[in-house]
């Protein structure tokens, strides 16, 4: 039996989200070894070795890299991706995968051109309850779809004024956490039929928004604004009377009406156990609608203005 060496990973980008779920999903799998961080700022916790870009790591390691996890915000993305790409590494993109619609379409483009295996690693995919309710919905009718996303942004992103800038999503980079759940889900893709981008007045990225999908009660609400009970819940009504539910973010699910058992909640985990099974293939997985419907409902979202966010 042959035993293949562990893919080498550096993470580009070293904020809270490498430090909490990529480097320890990296190191609790088996196949998978982090070896390096590329930080401009600095990164001594890393317990490998930092650079301050990808350049300067490939001219340090060279032939020392397999593929990178890129968890830069989404402005960045793009370049360096694309320059991950041109070395022949193979290239995870965490959530949202590109600033742009048309950014990730050219960085697939690319990776197919090359050769090379790319990852639009959609964490909230990886929930446990994601899989079974794909299997439950599918060869169904969606009738109804109710999408309810409420969080405290100053839980979550406290201090990240990148966020409020023009590519930063705001609310909706939370909500296309959601579309990513509903995109894996429904048997059928949804289209904008109208929005709305609630945006303080001295911001540029939207803290609430509402989207309307074409072929019924199909609806999406996302806000930022929640201080008391957060709610992270997707309901699916379909034609042959079942209701399929997802609640906490896909930690649980509901049956028409009944508990349905799951395992563990753990995305991260399951997200680098399918890049794992990628890299050797040189596979590309990519699945775009998420980015398609916020595009679609930026074209013609109703911009309302509210209240200063500090």
């Amino acid at each position: 039996m042959t035993i293949r060496p562990p893919i080498r990973i550096a993470i580009i980008g070293y904020g809270k989200i490498a430090r909490t779920e990529h480097a320890p999903a990296i190191a609790a799998h088996p196949e998978l070894a982090l070896v390096a961080v590329v930080a401009p700022g600095g990164a001594p916790d890393a317990g490998v070795p930092v650079f301050a870009s990808l350049a300067e790591l490939l001219a340090a390691l060279p032939d020392g890299v397999d593929a990178v996890s890129l968890a830069t915000p989404p402005r960045v993305r793009h370049a360096i991706a694309a320059e991950a790409i041109a070395a022949g590494l193979a290239v995870l993109l965490e959530k949202p995968p590109a600033a742009t619609f048309g950014e990730l379409q050219d960085l697939e483009a690319r990776a197919r051109a090359a050769g090379t295996c790319l990852f639009a690693a959609w964490h909230s995919q990886y929930a446990p309850a994601v899989a079974p309710a794909a299997a439950l919905l599918d060869g169904e009718t969606v009738t109804a779809l109710a999408i309810e996303w409420r969080e405290d942004v100053k839980r979550w992103h406290p201090g990240q004024d990148w966020i409020w800038e023009p590519e930063g999503f705001g609310v909706l980079d939370t909500g296309i956490n959601a579309l990513s759940i509903a995109s894996a889900i429904l048997p059928q893709p949804l289209f904008v039929e109208s929005a709305e981008f609630t945006i303080p007045s001295n911001r540029q990225t939207p803290i609430a928004a509402t989207l309307h999908f074409a072929g019924g009660a199909l609806s999406a609400g996302f806000d930022w604004r929640e201080t008391r009970e957060e709610v992270r819940c997707l309901t699916v009504d379909t034609a042959s009377g079942r209701r399929v539910a997802i609640h906490d973010g896909g930690a649980r699910l509901v049956v028409d009406g009944a508990e349905h058992p799951l395992g563990p909640f753990a995305e991260y985990p399951a997200l680098y156990a399918r890049f794992a099974a990628l890299v050797p293939a040189r596979a590309i997985a990519v699945d775009a609608a998420p980015m398609r419907i916020l595009a679609d409902a930026a074209l013609i979202a109703r911009r309302l203005s509210t209240a200063p966010h500090d």
